[in-house]
């Protein structure tokens, strides 16, 4: 595996990482990893979908069905 180094890193990321990492109960390292991995390597396009439309859903109201069941002819 590779090692990455970050230099002349402002202070105030790196405190927002620490914030960050302990909110999702990772390591600063493991957070890190994290959010380069979710930025960098792309996503199934299914997931991409779900991601981008789950906070745009509309509920669909359903008409009431006045109508009898029809039976079905089978020839």
């Amino acid at each position: 595996m590779a090692s990455l180094v970050v230099r002349n890193l402002d202070d105030a990321i790196k405190e927002a990482l620490v914030a960050r990492a302990q909110e999702n109960g990772r390591s600063m390292e493991a957070e890190v990893r994290a959010i380069l991995i979710d930025v960098v390597q792309p996503k199934n396009i299914g997931i991409a979908l779900y991601e981008a439309s789950r906070d745009a859903a509309v509920e669909l109201e359903t008409p009431p069905r006045d109508d009898e069941a029809r039976a079905v002819l089978f020839k």
